[in-house]
């Protein structure tokens, strides 16, 4: 599960970097990066709820 945590935070990390180029410099692949982390974090995000799930049942 801290594999998967990791995975999470730097997921994140990529999402906010990207979005904050969007923002700041108009980059707009930046905006196409930062909407594909979304995607790849709502994946993971799904694993962490499921393994966090069987981790409470055991």
């Amino acid at each position: 599960m801290n594999e998967l945590i990791e995975k999470i935070n730097a997921e994140f990390e990529t999402f906010k970097s990207d979005s904050e180029e969007q923002m700041s410099k108009g980059n707009k692949a930046a905006g196409t990066r930062a909407r594909k982390a979304t995607l790849n974090l709502e994946k993971l995000l799904k694993e962490f709820r499921k393994a966090s799930l069987e981790a409470s049942k055991a």
